[in-house]
């Protein structure tokens, strides 16, 4: 079995797949690019088979997400890429950042959709200082 797409419910497709589109860098399809009216809008990754679609519904969100997105940072650390994403809309629903530098943030979409930012493999790969008290 293959996962072929991530599809996310929403209110308003085309705006949560800009808003993903800058968070990810994933492009929409050149031949049949995302229309603002449009009950779907599709992002792909440049570098792999990765597919996020945004779909259409009538209703908000009312509860916690079932499923949810981990991302990392490629180019920056944890802490930059914070900053970044809620310049572009997103929410710190939680913040488990520890004080030796490991931990991640829970945060929302402009929809509430919840996902996690973690470390970037650069951040994983120092030691750990541990917290002086």
């Amino acid at each position: 079995m293959t996962v072929t797409h991530i599809t996310i419910d929403s209110e308003d497709p085309f705006a949560l797949a800009q808003f993903w589109a800058e968070a990810t860098g994933y492009l929409e399809d050149p031949d049949e690019p995302n229309e603002p009216d449009g009950d779907e809008a599709y992002l792909a990754s440049p570098n792999g088979p990765q597919v996020l679609l945004f779909q259409r519904v009538p209703e908000g969100k009312t509860g916690k997400n079932r499923v949810h997105l981990d991302v990392a940072p490629t180019d920056r650390t944890r802490d930059e890429e914070l900053e970044r994403l809620l310049g572009l809309g997103a929410s710190v629903l939680q913040d488990r950042r520890e004080e030796d530098g490991t931990g991640w943030v829970v945060l929302a979409d402009p929809e509430g959709n919840e996902f996690c930012l973690e470390r970037s493999d650069a951040e994983r790969a120092e030691p750990v200082q541990p917290a002086t008290s």
